[in-house]
């Protein structure tokens, strides 16, 4: 894929990638999972690297979320950076707090723009020390 400079942060592209980010934000601090799910590219191809877990295609993803805890999800995000590539490509990421726990988190994602919208394609969760 060729990307050229006026490719970047197309601001209506933009906009529709952090619309999508910040419903998955909301559905993760609110326990949506069939936000979560939907969001998610359903396919074999898929991963997320959590903080204590590998996930290996939209089903191993689908199953963590249906037996998450369900508490404790709230959390404070900064330094959050969207970019976007052309019309159909985008990453986020960005770090986390939680009230209460020491440890900074980071979250990186990779959307792209599938026929039924943007779908997240990799996922990665760690935790600072």
């Amino acid at each position: 894929m060729t990307v050229k400079n006026s490719a970047i942060n197309l601001p209506h592209v933009l906009a529709e990638v952090q619309a999508a980010f910040a419903r998955y934000e909301a559905a993760l601090t609110g326990n949506v999972v069939a936000v979560l799910d939907e969001l998610f590219w359903h396919s074999p191809h898929t991963l997320r690297y959590g903080a204590s877990e590998n996930l290996y295609g939209y089903a191993a993803i689908q199953a963590f979320r249906a037996a998450r805890p369900a508490q404790g999800l709230e959390r404070c995000l900064r330094n959050t950076v969207i970019t976007t590539y052309g019309e159909d490509f985008a990453t986020a990421s960005t770090e986390f707090t939680r009230e209460g726990v020491a440890r900074c988190g980071r979250q990186t994602q990779t959307w792209v723009r599938m026929s039924e919208g943007w779908r997240i394609v990799a996922a990665h969760v760690s935790l600072m020390n």
